[in-house]
Order: C-alpha cells, then sequence, then structure tokens
C-alpha cells in the first residue's frame, strides 16, 4: 500500500501552510508550464490522481470537464477537497493507486501532480492508467525530478573553484528513497529518467512533451526564491496519449 503520509497531523499541517495549499494553482511555480500542456477539457471525462485539495479537479469543471473523478489515499485530503467543492459533477474517492482499477475507455484525460514518485509499482499504475484512456486520450502529469531525489545532503556543498554544487547519490541505484520533508521518514521511489520514460513507452503511450522544469526571468522577478531552481530541476512535466 502506498504510505499515507498526508494523514500524518505533523505532515498535514505543514503541508496546509504551503504556497499551493493556501493558494491552490496560482500557488504552484510550475501551474502556467502545466497549464500549456492540456487539452482542451471541454466534455471530457477527467481522473486526477492524487487530486488532494481538489484544485485541478474544480479547474476542470471551469474549462467545460463533463465529469472529474478525483482519487487520494489521504482521508484527510479527501475530506478537506469536500469541504471545498460544491459541484455534483465531482466525484472525490479514496483510493491506493498502487493497487488501483479503472474502467477500461473509462476516460478521456488523465492528470497527476506530484504524486507518481511515492508509487513503488509504476510500471502497473501506468498499464492502469493507459487501459483506462479512450483512444487518444492524454496524460499530463508532474513528477518530483531524480536528480532533486537523490542529493547527498539538502543543501549545496562547494567545489574548488567556490562554485556551488548539488551533489548526487548513487543515481543509478533505483528504489525506495527515505527523507524528512514536513515529517520525518518520507518514502519516495528513485528512478533515472530513462526508466520513467522507457516504462511509459513500454506501456504504449506517445511521449508528446518531456520537460525538466524550471522558473523563466520574469517567475524569479516576481518570486526570488525560485533562483534556486536554475541550478537543480526540482520536477519533471510529461504529456502523452495513448
Amino acid at each position: 500500500m502506498t504510505q499515507n503520509i498526508y494523514d500524518n497531523p505533523a505532515f498535514f499541517e505543514g503541508y496546509s501552510q504551503l504556497r499551493r495549499s493556501v493558494e491552490g494553482l496560482a500557488g504552484a511555480a510550475e501551474w502556467p508550464a502545466i497549464r500549456a500542456l492540456l487539452p482542451d477539457l471541454a466534455g471530457l471525462r477527467v481522473v486526477d490522481l492524487g487530486c488532494g485539495y481538489g484544485w485541478f479537479c474544480r479547474h476542470a469543471r471551469e474549462q467545460g470537464a463533463a465529469s472529474v473523478l478525483g482519487l487520494d489515499v489521504s482521508e484527510a485530503m479527501l475530506a478537506r477537497a469536500n469541504s471545498m467543492t460544491a459541484d455534483p459533477a465531482i466525484r472525490y474517492e479514496r483510493a491506493d493507486l498502487e493497487t488501483l482499477e479503472l474502467p477500461e475507455a473509462g476516460f478521456d484525460f488523465v492528470y497527476s501532480s506530484l504524486t507518481l514518485h511515492y508509487i513503488e509499482d509504476l510500471p502497473r499504475l501506468l498499464a492502469t492508467i493507459h487501459r483506462a484512456l479512450a483512444p487518444g486520450g492524454g496524460l499530463v502529469f508532474s513528477i518530483e525530478h531524480p536528480i532533486y531525489m537523490a542529493p547527498t545532503n539538502p543543501g549545496w556543498g562547494i567545489d574548488a573553484d567556490g562554485r556551488r554544487t548539488w551533489p548526487i547519490d548513487r543515481y543509478s541505484a533505483e528504489g525506495p528513497r527515505t527523507t524528512d520533508w514536513l515529517a520525518k521518514g518520507v518514502i519516495k521511489h528513485h528512478r533515472t529518467i530513462g526508466t520513467q520514460l522507457n516504462a511509459m513507452i513500454r506501456q504504449g503511450f506517445t511521449i508528446t512533451h518531456f520537460e525538466e522544469w524550471g522558473p523563466t526571468d520574469a517567475e524569479i522577478a516576481a518570486e526570488p526564491s525560485l533562483a534556486e531552481e536554475r541550478d537543480r530541476p526540482m520536477m519533471m512535466l510529461i504529456a502523452a496519449h495513448r
């Protein structure tokens, strides 16, 4: 079963203070880049894997989606999502993505934000997503960059020339990595970029966009703390279709 760290009270309290939790999609620095990858959602059947507070679910309906299913393993997240949603076309359900079953060709678009790095059996989930998409259906997701997931320490080092470095720990050694983020003992599953992309190709996806996301000059000017994202990518954005 997926580690349900979001129902840890300390983790949930910390997560609720993040800008993306308070401001929603607009509070996520990568949202403009993700939004550019989205298809026209009007009339589509949408599922959000790891829906959290339901921000994207509500956005999809605002863009005309016919129906939206939000799935999350966290009861606390789903309670918050339900409290913020008053739309009968949006439905939230508790689900473990490690064992998820979805109806064949039951959706036109699948979305996921910063969730898939928690999944141990990613090939199984990708196969489930592929079966659940109608022919031509699309997938857009963000995932923590494996370089970001594999540093030897949480800070920068300094090389012999006085330049900052981001040390990498056993990048090619794939498997679970434990970190302390908002709470102790958060488990994520490290994979190389090649492993992740090839897993999608093997399941039959056509990858249409791959991006090692970094902020623009304008975004850094508006939020100077984003400048460090230029030194190493924090996440990858991927778009594909069946």
